[in-house]
């Protein structure tokens, strides 16, 4: 289908074929200019997602889940599959690769690297690696129900149209922080993973 072909050209192209380093960061601060991390501040804490782009006979989608409530951390929210950097991981791809398949038990061998979005730094002091993969029909989910209560996925046309990328407003340690949120039915997307689409966004198709 032209999306998708499309997409996958805009891919191969504009993805970058190596992980990024932190000097790359895009993060929540891109709009909120005044953000600094507080002096003394630990250093970046490494983690990686898994952008998941489904190839789907109408279209490509984009899988994501909702977070378990039990959860210590982001408890309740949209992501992607993903997590920390553990020292045995082979990179980023390897971390990524890893959660899926402890989050969903989404099987490696349907992933086929596209690239590596720009790293995202987090409030929570975390440095992302989104690596963006497609992931061919016929794979079998098991999810964690400790870890993930939901698994959906998201046509890539509505996420990659800036018309849904709302800038909104919340209070967060006493000030006002912007940040990017896609409401999709009855999904409210925001935070690192909206800003991490928004990004993918500006790298395939801004000009």
């Amino acid at each position: 289908m032209p999306e998708r072909a499309d997409f996958l050209e805009r891919a191969a192209l504009r993805l970058r074929r190596e992980p990024p380093g932190p000097q790359a960061a895009r993060g929540d601060h891109d709009l909120n200019p005044g953000w600094k991390r507080a002096p003394g501040a630990p250093a970046w804490k490494p983690a990686a997602v898994l952008v998941p782009v489904v190839a789907r006979p109408a279209g490509l989608t984009i899988l994501l889940t909702h977070r378990g409530n039990r959860l210590r951390a982001h408890s309740g929210q949209i992501s992607f599959p993903g997590g920390k950097v553990d020292p045995g991981d082979p990179g980023a791809l390897g971390t990524a690769s890893r959660e899926a398949r402890e989050e969903i038990g989404l099987d490696p061998t349907y992933i086929d690297l596209l690239g590596y979005g720009d790293a995202y730094g987090s409030n929570s002091g975390y440095i992302v690696t989104p690596v963006v993969a497609l992931v061919r029909e016929g794979f079998d989910l098991s999810p964690n129900p400790f870890e993930v209560a939901e698994i959906f996925e998201v046509p890539a046309a509505f996420l990659m149209n800036p018309a849904n990328h709302e800038a909104q407003v919340r209070r967060w340690n006493g000030l006002l922080r912007q940040y990017y949120a896609m409401p999709f039915e009855r999904h409210y997307i925001w935070g690192v993973t909206a800003g991490i689409l928004r990004n993918l966004y500006e790298r395939l198709y801004a000009t």
